[in-house]
């Protein structure tokens, strides 16, 4: 059944505003926007032009980035990475800018001390793999980590990002998204052009289905790796009817996920991304769900922003990464050093 404005009249007032929805596909909008796409190529051109020379760790740097804004898998590809690294006896350290938080940093995450306000969602989630600093300075961010006994620096976003030298450099892309309707900001969602990026890049991982042929179109560029989005064993049980709710880039891929998995939703709630969500919110949503016999459920990252009262109330759902090829990971690892 359906949620209903009958059952829930407040369920417009939850609704966010999220990417546009040109961003998707070829539209007109997206086409009349597109001479403005200049200026923000003039942006980024003048950032590498003017910026200082590029900081050189002491240790191998990986970055995970992506051409879109937005979400595109980076996260949980950086936390199975961090974890392949820690089970080969090296000490990662993670990179982010802690985007949401309110700290600049550098700062050393503490999952008991610091809250989603603070260092963001992200970082939380990380820190519970491996150490994780947080600093809108990438150079000054890994300067604290190698004095602090990283062996190694995974770099949660940041490709665009000329202000440290990377290692390897790696490309998520959201198989089901792609690269939208192929446009740069503001015309379309992607932070620079495709093919200049893929020069600066060493590897390409399609994550989910690939939907929009990316593999034909990047694998004269750069080697192409295929992934899927799993969920834990511990996040699937009897409670399948659920009311589901996100403020990630792409709620939808949230809910396809969770249909995927076999869940019935009844009910979806779009917020914006990083959205600190506020405890009338919450009580709104749980309210619902017992209206509808139904568990509200949300993300990983949403619930590490959730007001930590309301935490024990709403089902996560917890997803990693399966490699296509069982031999990938250690493939793509072992380019570091391969490229000094």
């Amino acid at each position: 059944m359906p949620l209903s404005k009958h059952l829930y009249p407040q369920k417009m007032k939850l609704r966010r505003m999220q990417a546009p929805s040109f961003w998707h596909r070829p539209s007109m909008t997206g086409r009349l926007l597109s001479p403005l796409s200049i200026f923000w190529h003039a942006g980024t051109m003048a950032r590498r032009f003017f910026a200082a020379p590029p900081f050189v760790a002491s240790v191998p740097v990986i970055c995970v980035g992506n051409f879109t804004a937005g979400g595109a898998g980076k996260t949980p590809l950086v936390i199975d990475l961090a974890r392949a690294l820690c089970s080969s006896d090296q000490k990662p350290h993670l990179l982010t800018r802690g985007y949401g938080g309110s700290l600049r940093g550098p700062v050393l995450v503490d999952r008991q001390t610091h809250v989603a306000s603070e260092v963001g969602d992200e970082p939380l989630l990380l820190a519970a793999t491996a150490p994780t600093w947080v600093s809108h300075s990438r150079a000054q961010g890994a300067r604290q980590a190698t004095k602090n006994g990283a062996s190694i620096i995974l770099m949660d976003d940041g490709f665009q990002n000329p202000t440290i030298v990377k290692s390897l450099s790696i490309i998520a892309v959201d198989g089901g998204y792609g690269f939208g309707n192929g446009k740069v900001i503001p015309a379309g969602p992607l932070r620079e052009n495709v093919k200049a990026g893929l020069r600066r890049c060493d590897a390409v991982i399609i994550i989910g289905d690939d939907c929009h042929n990316i593999e034909r179109f990047v694998a004269s560029e750069c080697p192409v790796y295929r992934t899927k989005i799993v969920a834990f064993p511990e996040s699937s049980n009897t409670d399948k009817r659920v009311i589901a709710f996100a403020g990630i880039s792409r709620p939808s891929k949230f809910y396809e996920t969770l249909s995927d998995l076999g869940y019935e939703v009844v009910g979806k709630f779009d917020f914006s991304d990083h959205h600190q969500f506020k405890e009338e919110e919450i009580t709104k949503i749980y309210n619902c769900a017992q209206k509808l016999g139904a568990t509200p459920i949300t993300t990983e990252k949403d619930h590490a922003r959730l007001p930590i009262e309301a935490q024990a109330k709403i089902k996560v759902i917890k997803i990693g990464i399966e490699w296509e090829d069982c031999d990938a990971r250690e493939s793509i690892l072992k380019k570091v050093n391969e490229n000094g």
